[in-house]
């Protein structure tokens, strides 16, 4: 799916993984990225035919990534997109024996970092020339108690809840944000689990990674079209959503979009009352 006219996008976490794989996919659509991350890329990298930029920045440290986007201002005066895809397992282990200095550490890579993100780049989302879109990154302990993994898990919660709010707060304007769960796809956080053992990680958790490496994962392709849409006019006016990029019926959004309005609680993060699994309490 081609989204519309090319975009200029910002992407940050684009030197390996899912980071790497949207910068390249965007790019074979004639979009322009920016990729953000914490380690040196060739401009070429991505085989972007002059499409791609980059930036090294660690996306928790304000005073840098506001930087970069003072950089990109300049040069492009403006950013229709952006993707806060940059994340880390940080602290694994039980939360009650953690490293209390690892485990702010990891809150801080992913939710803070994805919150300087957003925020840094606000002001040339506003220049879109149309409907800006914010895609930040959800998944795995966000839905569910995910042990071992609590920094995690906390982390991509926040950021659903963020998103949510960041949308009941832009009301009204040309602006959508939501975050995505990728799903289970193989990439260096898979190899990192496996490496650390079930002593670590926890014995399911080790099994269910084992399984999932071997098997070859999900698909990278359907959070490629996931991404594609969201990014282009097809979606104008989802927001505030975390949708499942393996999972959830996506693509008949827009056909439904008066049941997925600020106000609804339809893929969203909700406490659930006892009546309604049928309880009195």
């Amino acid at each position: 799916m081609k989204t519309d006219d090319p975009l200029q996008i910002i992407i940050t976490g684009t030197s390996s993984g899912i980071g790497r794989a949207l910068a390249q996919s965007l790019m074979l659509s004639g979009h322009q990225v920016w990729g953000i991350a914490r380690t040196p890329q060739k401009n070429d990298a991505c085989n972007g035919k002059g499409l791609f930029r980059s930036s090294q920045c660690d996306v928790s440290s304000w005073d840098a990534l506001n930087a970069v986007a003072e950089i990109v201002s300049r040069e492009w005066g403006k950013v229709d997109a952006v993707i806060a895809c940059a994340g880390s397992h940080g602290e694994i282990g039980q939360a009650l024996a953690a490293s209390p200095m690892a485990w702010s550490e990891t809150i801080q890579s992913n939710l803070v970092g994805s919150f300087f993100t957003v925020r840094s780049f606000y002001p040339l989302l506003q220049k879109a020339a149309r409907r800006a879109k914010v895609v930040c990154f959800s998944g795995g302990g966000a839905t569910k108690a995910r042990p071992y993994f609590s920094a995690y898990g906390v982390a991509k919660t926040g950021i659903v809840r963020l998103v949510e709010t960041i949308a009941i707060e832009e009301k009204g304007k040309p602006f959508d944000i939501n975050a995505v769960a990728p799903g289970a796809i193989n990439t260096r956080l898979t190899d990192e689990i496996i490496a650390r053992g079930a002593s670590v990680v926890g014995e399911s958790e080790y099994q269910a990674t084992v399984k999932q490496k071997q098997n070859g994962g999900a698909s990278i392709e359907k959070l490629q079209k996931l991404i594609d849409w969201l990014l282009s006019s097809a979606s104008d006016g989802i927001t505030g959503r975390l949708i499942s990029a393996q999972w959830d019926n996506w693509a008949s959004f827009g056909k439904n979009s008066s049941s997925l309005s600020t106000e609804s609680d339809i893929y969203t993060l909700r406490r659930i009352l006892p009546e309604e699994r049928g309880m009195r309490m």
